[in-house]
């Protein structure tokens, strides 16, 4: 794990689609918020909670700091974040948004990967969302704040916004997808429906891996392994 990293759990939204803290909604048994830390926690010991509402989520046990100026959705976050990193003497901050089910801790190792192989001030996975990238699943140099406080001065709260100004480093959706499909990585729960349908695709998950659990102990043995076997008087 790298103490120059600092995890960012981004949970500033309203919820209003949900109705409820989507957050804190289970998804196989573990809520979601809580499958973001594991994940975050596989490259960092150092994880934090950007929430607005603290005392929602009290039962989240990490260090909690609001938006720093209120107002800006969510590239106020990353301000927010960055600010943090910079206090606690890290390099950036790895964010993953709090209501997505299926983080991949590989991918997250891959992003911190590629940005300290190029230095790079953003490291930003592609998809086929709307903006064609994963804001909300990217590493944020310290070295961007710059940039992010004359975009927000600018009244440019667009989560890209800045990015003309520093160095990105896109993580091509074909290398993405070799983590999974990105439509499930970067999947967002805002609605009970969602919610369902995540539990729908755990299920999936856990029963993949039970096949492939159940199809590697029963295959056929080798010549090599069947000779070694009836060699060993203890079996």
């Amino acid at each position: 794990m790298n103490a120059a990293i600092l995890g960012v759990v981004m949970a500033g939204g309203r919820n209003l689609r949900y109705g409820g803290l989507k957050a804190l909604e289970p998804v196989a048994g573990q809520r979601i918020i809580d499958r973001v830390i594991a994940a975050l926690r596989t490259v960092t010991s150092d994880v934090v909670l950007i929430a607005n509402d603290a005392a929602a989520y009290a039962t989240v046990p990490l260090p909690v700091r609001g938006d720093l100026q209120s107002g800006l959705g969510p590239v106020g976050g990353i301000l927010t974040a960055l600010t943090w990193a910079h206090e606690r003497g890290a390099a950036g901050a790895l964010v993953v948004a709090c209501d997505m089910p299926f983080p991949s801790a590989a991918l997250l190792a891959h992003i911190v990967e590629r940005a300290q192989a190029t230095g790079a001030a953003v490291v930003i996975p592609e998809s086929g969302s709307r903006r064609g990238v994963e804001p909300l699943f990217a590493w944020y140099s310290v070295t961007a704040i710059g940039a992010v406080r004359d975009a927000v001065a600018s009244d440019n709260l667009r989560m890209i916004g800045f990015h003309d100004a520093v160095q990105v480093e896109r993580i091509e959706e074909s290398t993405v997808r070799t983590f999974g499909e990105p439509e499930v990585l970067f999947m967002n729960v805002n609605t009970p429906e969602e919610r369902e349908q995540a539990e729908h695709i755990a299920g999936s998950m856990h029963e993949s891996a039970d096949t492939a659990q159940h199809t590697s102990a029963s295959r056929p043995r080798n010549s090599a392994e069947t000779k070694e076997r009836n060699a060993d008087p203890s079996v």
